[in-house]
């Protein structure tokens, strides 16, 4: 039978969450209750199926998302989440035809840019993704760090106070936001994210343990940082504490804050260990503890995937610390969605601004729309990329151009899984 691709509708919400269950190795099983509490949070314009009869075997859903990119502009992303093939309809390219339909259908909306986490770094290149910004993850050995044992609050004249689930849904959007629009890399939270964190919805494939949460108040009373972590009970045989802290959510527009809230959770009572959670590869942790070799990385990886949809807006959006201009062919297979972003651009930017343009012009350099991509928010670098074949250099010395304008000092980051 041909497999039908499409959006679906919510009488198929309980069909589409068990194949995605499935997809996701979770048991496949789905109660009323699971579909009622999603279905509210879920556009169904944007919610793809694939259907072999009436059973759905594979899956794919977007959602609207705003994006910081270097200099601090919040541009319309295409956030692409819950992809799933079932095992029994793999490589029959579902997945591009439902990449492809909402691809389109995010650049007739506006998006600038489509996004998402990729579980397998195989699969996304073809779309026209790169990986933009990286994870890093610390397990750090509290008794090596070297603290001081007597620390019992910030030095700074700031304070931290516990607080309940109700004081970060009214706090947390605020300072998010605000910490949102100084990374590049971090996207918006939707309300149902709050609600999900503060355990006003409850998720079935994500069990709830209830965190504690701690604020980082400025000497003016202003929330600064914000801090989600739990703990487990583990004792060693001589009654001597074994206990970890992981930590699942730590959010600060100050450094002063950043270091008190890392502070506080290293000098818990009984906790030996704390892991860190994801973190930007250049995150203050290890450098802030006296000994830094106690923060050990566990976790080193792609995270975030971007793929620019709309060349012109997504240069002139960005900002740059030198002055040059270039000519860039982008290209693109029809895998990647159908020339979507290809052609050839001159980009003349400056610190003061930028603008790009179509261009007639021989190009400078040349790269996939997937490079472009892993480029986009300054972390990779385009000297490597050319040394491994994906860029491609017209008039000497333009990769180097390239990568002067594209770095940035700090590394993108991405707080979020989506």
């Amino acid at each position: 039978m041909t497999v039908n691709v499409r959006t679906i509708t919510d009488t198929e919400a309980a069909d589409w969450r068990r194949a995605l269950n499935t997809g996701f190795l979770r048991p496949p099983h789905v109660t009323d209750e699971e579909v009622a509490n999603w279905l509210p949070y879920i556009d169904l314009n944007r919610t793809r199926g694939a259907f072999d009869g009436a059973r759905c075997v594979a899956t794919f859903r977007s959602f609207a998302q705003e994006i910081t990119v270097p200099g601090g502009a919040s541009l319309p992303a295409d956030a692409i989440s819950n992809v799933t093939v079932s095992p029994t309809h793999r490589r029959r390219g579902l997945l591009g035809r439902m990449m492809a339909a909402d691809l389109k259908d995010a650049r007739e909306r506006g998006d600038v840019l489509a996004t998402l986490i990729a579980a397998e770094y195989p699969i996304y290149g073809r779309y026209g993704f790169g990986p933009a910004a990286q994870t890093t993850e610390w397990t750090v050995d509290v008794p090596r760090a070297a603290l001081d044992p007597r620390w019992s609050g910030p030095d700074c004249g700031g304070r931290i106070d516990l607080v309940d689930h109700a004081d970060v849904y009214k706090l947390g959007p605020e300072l998010h936001d605000r910490v949102r629009r100084s990374r590049a890399g971090a996207v918006s939270r939707d309300d149902r994210w709050w609600k999900l964190n503060t355990g006003q919805l409850r998720d079935p494939g994500h069990p709830w343990k209830d965190p504690f949460h701690v604020v980082y108040r400025s000497v003016s009373g202003e929330v600064e940082g914000l801090l989600t972590y739990t703990a487990d009970d583990r004792w060693g045989d001589a009654k001597q504490p074994l206990n970890t802290a992981s930590v699942q959510h730590l959010l600060a527009v100050s450094p002063a804050a950043e270091r008190a809230l890392w502070t506080y959770v290293c000098s818990v009572d009984w906790i030996t260990s704390v892991r860190s959670g994801s973190r930007a590869p250049d995150d203050l942790l290890p450098l802030l503890l006296p000994d830094p070799r106690a923060a050990r990385i566990t976790t080193q990886a792609d995270f975030l995937w971007v793929r620019v949809l709309d060349v012109v807006r997504a240069l002139e959006a960005r900002t740059y610390t030198v002055t040059a201009s270039l000519v860039i062919e982008v290209v693109e297979d029809g895998a990647s969605g159908a020339g979507l972003s290809a052609g050839r651009y001159r980009l003349d930017a400056s610190p003061d601004g930028a603008v790009c343009a179509p261009s007639a012009e021989s190009p400078d350099v040349t790269l996939d729309v997937r490079e472009l991509g892993a480029l986009y928010l300054g972390d990779e670098s385009a000297v490597r990329l050319a040394a491994l074949g994906r860029i491609g250099e017209g008039t000497a010395g333009a990769v180097l151009t390239l990568e002067a304008l594209f770095r940035t000092a700090a590394r993108p980051w991405c707080p979020d899984v989506f």
